[in-house]
C-alpha cells in the first residue's frame, strides 16, 4: 500500500495523506456506516465530504444486505468525456458563451426517432422521464469544454483518441428525477434499513425490484450524458465521439478477497473500468488518469474506487456569505484559469464557487501516493455550462 493511507479502524480505510484537510464529520459518518448490518469494509477517498447521513466520496462493501440509501438519489450519476471537432485555437469566449439558450429545454420533436431508438437499444423501458432526457439538473452537474493543457502519456492519449488541438466536453450528469423516485420508493418502504438480498414483501422480491429498477436508472443516466453531449455539440456545430464514461454513484456485485458481495460507489469512481476523469472544481483542473492495474491490496483498501472530484470543503448555501462582500456576481462568470462560467442562477453561481472545493491537485496527489493512478494529462476549463437560469435571480 502507498503512504497516503490511513487505517481508521480495523474494517474503515483512508485514502488520504494526513495533510490532506478531511472535514471531521465526513469521517465520523464513514465510520457510522462501518456498523451498519452486513457492512464488511468501508474505504473514503481524498475527497471525502459528510452528506446527508452518509458521507460522499466513498465506497462501501456488503454481504447479504444492499443499501440503496448509500447510492443516493441520484442513481447512475457519472462522467463522460467526448473529443470533439472543435479547435482551441479557433475559440472565441463570447460567442461560444451565448451558443447555449436551448440547451435546458426538453429535447424537441426532431429528436423523437433517435430517443426512442437509443432507449430500445439501451434497455430503457421508462417514458415517465424523457422530458428531462439531455438536461444537466443542479447541484454540482456541469457540461464543461476542456483543453488539454499537459500531457504526462501520448500513447494512452492516442489509445483514448483524443487530440491536443481540439476541444473536449467532459459532461457530469445522472438519472435526475427517475433516480429520486426509486430511492423515494424505497425509503417509503424501507426507511434507511436496506434490503435483504432475496427479502420479500409480498409477493415482490424487493432485492430484484430495486435491482431492476437501479439498473435502468443507471442506464437511462449513461443516456442522459449521451444526450447532454450532443446538445452541446449541436450547439457548437460540431461533431464528438465519446472516449470514456464511467458511473460514481451505483451498487455493484463485487467479489473481494473471495468473499461474494456488494460493493455501493457515494461519489466514488470505479478503478476497474479503464480511464477516468477526475474533475476539478470550475475555476481548476481536471485530471485524466488511468488506474494502476495490478496493485492488488491497494485495489482491496480503496475497494476498486477512486475520487469523483475535488471535494466540497465549504457547505452548499454559506458560499454567498463567504465571498459575498468579495465578489460581485460579475466577478464569478470568469476563472483565473481565464475560463468562462454560464450560470444565470445567483444562488448555484456562488454555491459552485472554486473556493467551496480542494484542489484537485491534492486529490491526485494522495492518489498517486497511493499506488492507485497513473496522470495521463490535465485538462483545463475553457467553458462550464451550469443553467441559464434565471438571470434575475
Amino acid at each position: 500500500m502507498g503512504k497516503s493511507v490511513q487505517k481508521i479502524t480495523e474494517y474503515v480505510s483512508l485514502i488520504a495523506s494526513t495533510d490532506t484537510w478531511i472535514e471531521g464529520l465526513a469521517v465520523q459518518q464513514l465510520i457510522k456506516t462501518s456498523e451498519l448490518q452486513g457492512m464488511q469494509r468501508v474505504a473514503g477517498m481524498p475527497d471525502l465530504h459528510p452528506g446527508r447521513g452518509y458521507p460522499i466520496g466513498a465506497a462501501f462493501f456488503t454481504t447479504n444486505k444492499i443499501y440503496p440509501a448509500l447510492v443516493g438519489n441520484d442513481i447512475g450519476c457519472g462522467m463522460s468525456l467526448w473529443q470533439t471537432s472543435a479547435k482551441v485555437s479557433k475559440v472565441n469566449l463570447d460567442k461560444l458563451a451565448k451558443k447555449f439558450e436551448h440547451v435546458e429545454q426538453p429535447l424537441d420533436e426532431s429528436w423523437t426517432e433517435h430517443v426512442e431508438t437509443r432507449k430500445s437499444e439501451k434497455g430503457i423501458t421508462t417514458d415517465a422521464y424523457d422530458h428531462a432526457l439531455g438536461t444537466i439538473g443542479g447541484g454540482n452537474h456541469f457540461s464543461e469544454f476542456q483543453a488539454i493543457d499537459e500531457v504526462y502519456d501520448q500513447d494512452a492519449l492516442e489509445e483514448l483518441g483524443l487530440n491536443k488541438k481540439h476541444l473536449q466536453l467532459l459532461v457530469h450528469s445522472g438519472s435526475r428525477g427517475l433516480g429520486q423516485s426509486i430511492l423515494v420508493n424505497h425509503v417509503t418502504t424501507h426507511n434507511h434499513d436496506g434490503i435483504e438480498i432475496g427479502e420479500s414483501s409480498g409477493e415482490a422480491d424487493d432485492f430484484e425490484d430495486y435491482m431492476e429498477k437501479h439498473d435502468e436508472a443507471v442506464r437511462w443516466a449513461e443516456l442522459n450524458r449521451e444526450f447532454i453531449a450532443k446538445r452541446f455539440l449541436e450547439a457548437i456545430r460540431a461533431k464528438g465521439e465519446c472516449a470514456l464514461d464511467v458511473n460514481h454513484n451505483l451498487v455493484s456485485p463485487k467479489e473481494i478477497e473471495g468473499q461474494q458481495g456488494w460493493l455501493h460507489r457515494k461519489g466514488a469512481t470505479p478503478s476497474d473500468k479503464g480511464y477516468v476523469v477526475i474533475p476539478g472544481s470550475r475555476g481548476d483542473y481536471s485530471y485524466l488518469v488511468k488506474p494502476v492495474e495490478g496493485a492488488d491490496q491497494s485495489m482491496v483498501t480503496s475497494l476498486y474506487s477512486l475520487a469523483h472530484g475535488a471535494g466540497r470543503k465549504w457547505k452548499r448555501g454559506e458560499c454567498h456569505g463567504r465571498l459575498g462582500h468579495k465578489y460581485k456576481r460579475e466577478d464569478l462568470y470568469r476563472t483565473a484559469l481565464g475560463s468562462r462560467v454560464v450560470c444565470g442562477n445567483k444562488e448555484l453561481l456562488y454555491d459552485e464557487v472554486p473556493q467551496a472545493y480542494k484542489k484537485c491537485e491534492t486529490v491526485i496527489s494522495d492518489m498517486v501516493d497511493a499506488g492507485l493512478i497513473e496522470v495521463v494529462a490535465k485538462l483545463r476549463p475553457v467553458l462550464t455550462f451550469k443553467t441559464n437560469g434565471d438571470c434575475s435571480s
